[in-house]
């Protein structure tokens, strides 16, 4: 059945609406801008302590910056860092909330979380092998040669994991936000077939 005008101009407002009750809580944005913070200042922990991450022997030296894993590492960090702080900002200002803004939010808490969370399993599956080695490919273990250097890389790749846990959280309070606003399929049965149709 299709709507008129009206009843979808009604529809939109009223969606518009609750969007706007939902981010124009005070207790809920504060409490959605921490959130944001929070994994703003794991991240940049966790960069830090990767990029600091350097050690010489009398076998060698050895640097994040050697392997690709731990600069992607790096690059997540920062990437997602920079994304928490604006999108905390924006969050903590109030201002009309819009359709547009939970499509944003949504796409990039997605795109973010799967960027640190691949950026973490690179990193430990770098550290598995550098704790384990390889033998089918006689990859040595490192870490008894560079003790320093691996637990500073462990501790990095710990906390980037926590970061992803916070990500996970906002992913979902997107998700939620932008889908509640939305009408469930119907399903009209066609030729013993069921067809699943969305309401408009």
């Amino acid at each position: 059945m299709m709507m008129s005008n009206m009843e979808k101009r009604d529809k939109d407002q009223v969606v518009l609406g609750e969007i706007e009750g939902l981010s124009g809580n005070t207790t809920v944005r504060t409490a959605e801008t921490v959130l944001r913070i929070f994994p703003m200042a794991l991240c940049v922990a966790a960069l830090v302590v990767m990029l600091k991450n350097a050690q010489s022997n009398d076998y060698g030296a050895v640097s994040y910056d050697d392997l690709g894993g731990f600069r992607y590492l790096v690059y997540a960090n920062g990437l997602c860092a920079a994304y928490s702080f604006f999108s905390a900002f924006y969050t903590v200002v109030p201002r009309p909330a819009s359709m547009g803004w939970a499509w944003t939010l949504f796409f990039f808490d997605q795109i973010l979380t799967y960027a640190i969370l691949a950026a973490g399993a690179v990193s430990a599956e770098v550290m598995y092998l550098a704790h384990n080695g390889d033998e089918a490919i006689t990859w040595a273990e490192a870490c008894s040669t560079y003790g320093g250097f691996c637990r500073k890389a462990t501790t990095s790749v710990v906390i980037t994991f926590t970061a992803v846990a916070c990500y996970v959280l906002l992913s979902l309070i997107s998700s939620y936000r932008l889908f509640k606003n939305y009408d469930a399929p119907i399903s009209y049965p066609v030729k013993n077939v069921e067809v699943a149709v969305f309401a408009s």
